[in-house]
């Protein structure tokens, strides 16, 4: 069964990390919504790639929602914080156990939106403040949140977001079909 996930755009994403979510989660067989947070649908990331929304945000409907996912880079991570909306949707999503995912300076917004508890991951140096137990890890599964690192890292990020929505075999057969296991070389 084909599983629900936005995937926010925001001015200033961490491309690497947006396309890696986007592109792993559709291999996968997910339904990935890319919602720009404003009515542009042409977003600029924070390399300067364009990159095209399918819709804007306040198009997309949390009841038909299994998730949401958020790449990094710095001030993507401030306009997502900036958005009502996403915190809004992020406690929603969070509150009826479904998937909350956030990468690199995202978790930022988690913390923001009141969800980030226990352990997690991030950016080094975007753990300051933020009221949760950093470790120094590619990802971290914490119940429905899952956290990774950074743009090195974001294929594994988005395996664990496939491992997490479709299990050990979708997760492994990606995994080799990706050739991740030549990243251990």
């Amino acid at each position: 069964m084909s599983k629900k996930i936005l995937v926010p755009l925001a001015e200033g994403a961490e491309e690497i990390e947006f396309i890696s979510i986007v592109d792993v989660l559709r291999r996968a067989g997910a339904t990935v919504i890319i919602a720009s947070l404003d009515d542009k649908l042409l977003v600029k990331g924070a390399h300067g790639i364009e990159i095209k929304a399918d819709c804007t945000l306040h198009s997309v409907s949390v009841k038909e929602l299994d998730g949401i996912a958020l790449a990094g880079g710095y001030q993507g991570m401030i306009n997502l914080k900036n958005s009502n909306q996403i915190l809004d949707l992020i406690k929603t999503i969070n509150s009826d156990k479904k998937l909350v995912a956030a990468m690199c300076a995202s978790p930022i917004v988690l913390n923001e939106a009141g969800v980030l508890k226990g352990d997690f991951t991030c950016y080094p140096g975007c753990e300051t403040g933020l009221n949760a137990n950093f470790i120094s890890s590619p990802t971290v599964v914490n119940a429905n949140i899952i956290t990774g690192a950074g743009p090195a890292l974001a294929i594994h990020f988005a395996l664990e977001l496939v491992k997490y929505l479709y299990g050990q075999e979708a997760y492994s057969k990606l995994y080799q079909e990706l050739l991740m296991p030549l990243t251990k070389q």
